[in-house]
Protein backbone atom coordinates (compact mmCIF):
# COMPACT_ATOMS: atom_id res chain seq x y z
CA UNK A 1 0.00 0.00 0.00
CA UNK A 2 3.19 2.58 0.79
CA UNK A 3 4.45 1.74 -2.84
CA UNK A 4 0.74 3.10 -4.15
CA UNK A 5 0.66 6.10 -2.27
CA UNK A 6 4.45 6.98 -3.21
CA UNK A 7 3.56 6.05 -6.68
CA UNK A 8 0.79 8.63 -6.20
CA UNK A 9 2.68 11.33 -5.18
CA UNK A 10 5.24 10.91 -7.77
CA UNK A 11 2.45 11.53 -10.22
CA UNK A 12 0.87 13.88 -8.66
CA UNK A 13 4.68 16.01 -7.98
CA UNK A 14 5.54 14.95 -11.83
CA UNK A 15 2.16 16.93 -13.27
CA UNK A 16 2.54 19.82 -11.09
CA UNK A 17 6.13 20.40 -12.43
CA UNK A 18 5.00 20.12 -15.46
CA UNK A 19 2.51 22.38 -15.79
CA UNK A 20 4.50 24.99 -14.15
CA UNK A 21 6.89 24.91 -16.75
CA UNK A 22 4.23 24.80 -19.85
CA UNK A 23 3.19 27.62 -18.12
CA UNK A 24 6.58 29.36 -18.09
CA UNK A 25 7.40 28.93 -21.18
CA UNK A 26 6.74 31.68 -23.79
CA UNK A 27 6.10 33.84 -21.03
CA UNK A 28 7.02 37.71 -22.22
CA UNK A 29 8.82 39.02 -18.74
CA UNK A 30 10.00 42.53 -18.89
CA UNK A 31 13.47 43.70 -18.71
CA UNK A 32 15.43 43.84 -15.52
CA UNK A 33 16.98 46.63 -15.22
CA UNK A 34 21.02 46.08 -15.69
CA UNK A 35 24.60 48.38 -16.40
CA UNK A 36 26.17 45.85 -18.52
CA UNK A 37 28.06 45.56 -21.57
CA UNK A 38 26.76 43.65 -24.99
CA UNK A 39 28.59 40.66 -26.03
CA UNK A 40 30.14 42.04 -29.44
CA UNK A 41 28.11 39.52 -31.61
CA UNK A 42 25.04 40.35 -29.96
CA UNK A 43 26.30 44.15 -30.77
CA UNK A 44 27.14 43.53 -34.41
CA UNK A 45 23.34 42.11 -34.65
CA UNK A 46 21.81 45.00 -33.50
CA UNK A 47 20.04 46.83 -36.73
CA UNK A 48 19.75 50.66 -36.27
CA UNK A 49 17.14 50.97 -38.57
CA UNK A 50 14.79 48.87 -36.89
CA UNK A 51 13.22 50.12 -33.62
CA UNK A 52 13.47 46.76 -31.76
CA UNK A 53 15.72 43.73 -32.78
CA UNK A 54 14.84 40.47 -31.19
CA UNK A 55 17.79 38.51 -30.62
CA UNK A 56 17.49 34.53 -30.80
CA UNK A 57 20.12 32.75 -28.18
CA UNK A 58 19.81 28.89 -30.33
CA UNK A 59 22.04 26.37 -30.19
CA UNK A 60 22.37 23.94 -32.80
CA UNK A 61 20.93 20.92 -31.75
CA UNK A 62 17.51 22.78 -30.17
CA UNK A 63 14.49 21.64 -31.38
CA UNK A 64 12.21 24.44 -29.81
CA UNK A 65 14.74 27.00 -31.19
CA UNK A 66 13.53 26.16 -34.96
CA UNK A 67 9.92 26.63 -33.61
CA UNK A 68 10.85 29.96 -31.90
CA UNK A 69 12.64 31.19 -35.68
CA UNK A 70 9.45 29.93 -37.25
CA UNK A 71 7.43 32.16 -35.12
CA UNK A 72 9.74 35.29 -34.90
CA UNK A 73 11.19 35.62 -38.41
CA UNK A 74 7.82 35.85 -40.02
CA UNK A 75 6.56 38.25 -37.27
CA UNK A 76 9.74 40.71 -38.05
CA UNK A 77 8.89 40.26 -41.90
CA UNK A 78 5.29 41.66 -41.41
CA UNK A 79 5.99 44.14 -38.71
CA UNK A 80 7.60 47.57 -39.41
CA UNK A 81 10.45 48.65 -36.93
CA UNK A 82 11.03 44.58 -36.00
CA UNK A 83 13.93 42.99 -37.21
CA UNK A 84 15.08 39.41 -36.13
CA UNK A 85 18.54 37.48 -35.88
CA UNK A 86 19.35 33.86 -34.47
CA UNK A 87 22.56 33.94 -32.25
CA UNK A 88 24.46 30.29 -32.03
CA UNK A 89 25.58 29.94 -29.08
CA UNK A 90 27.21 26.55 -28.98
CA UNK A 91 30.48 27.71 -29.89
CA UNK A 92 30.57 30.59 -27.80
CA UNK A 93 28.72 29.99 -24.40
CA UNK A 94 29.86 33.09 -22.88
CA UNK A 95 27.68 34.46 -24.45
CA UNK A 96 24.87 32.84 -23.48
CA UNK A 97 26.48 33.66 -19.56
CA UNK A 98 27.18 37.10 -20.00
CA UNK A 99 23.48 37.81 -21.07
CA UNK A 100 22.21 35.53 -18.04
CA UNK A 101 20.73 33.24 -20.37
CA UNK A 102 19.94 29.35 -18.93
CA UNK A 103 17.91 27.82 -21.43
CA UNK A 104 17.60 27.72 -24.96
CA UNK A 105 15.79 29.50 -27.06
CA UNK A 106 15.42 32.66 -25.19
CA UNK A 107 14.97 36.13 -27.18
CA UNK A 108 15.84 39.14 -26.42
CA UNK A 109 14.28 42.48 -27.27
CA UNK A 110 16.51 45.38 -27.32
CA UNK A 111 16.30 48.95 -28.74
CA UNK A 112 19.01 50.14 -31.40
CA UNK A 113 21.63 51.19 -28.67
CA UNK A 114 21.39 48.18 -26.79
CA UNK A 115 18.83 48.86 -24.21
CA UNK A 116 16.61 45.52 -23.09
CA UNK A 117 13.00 46.06 -23.37
CA UNK A 118 11.73 42.45 -22.67
CA UNK A 119 12.74 38.43 -22.65
CA UNK A 120 11.03 35.19 -23.76
CA UNK A 121 12.25 31.96 -22.33
CA UNK A 122 11.41 29.46 -24.72
CA UNK A 123 9.01 29.27 -27.81
CA UNK A 124 7.59 33.10 -27.88
CA UNK A 125 3.76 33.06 -28.78
CA UNK A 126 3.65 35.80 -31.47
CA UNK A 127 0.41 37.98 -31.06
CA UNK A 128 1.77 37.82 -27.21
CA UNK A 129 5.26 39.26 -27.67
CA UNK A 130 3.72 42.01 -30.42
CA UNK A 131 0.87 42.87 -27.51
CA UNK A 132 4.47 43.66 -25.51
CA UNK A 133 5.80 45.14 -28.50
CA UNK A 134 3.32 47.30 -29.63
CA UNK A 135 4.58 50.41 -27.61
CA UNK A 136 8.27 50.30 -29.13
CA UNK A 137 7.38 50.13 -32.32
CA UNK A 138 4.57 50.58 -35.35
CA UNK A 139 3.18 47.82 -37.45
CA UNK A 140 1.79 47.24 -41.10
CA UNK A 141 -1.81 46.66 -41.12
CA UNK A 142 -2.68 42.80 -42.27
Amino acid sequence: MTGLWVLVATLVTAAAVGALLKARNGRVRAAKPAARELPAPVTAALDPASAVTLVQISTTFCAPCRHAKAVLAPLAEQTVGLHHVELDVTEQPEVAQSLSVLRTPTTIALTPDGRELLRVGGVPKGPELLAALRPHLTSRTP
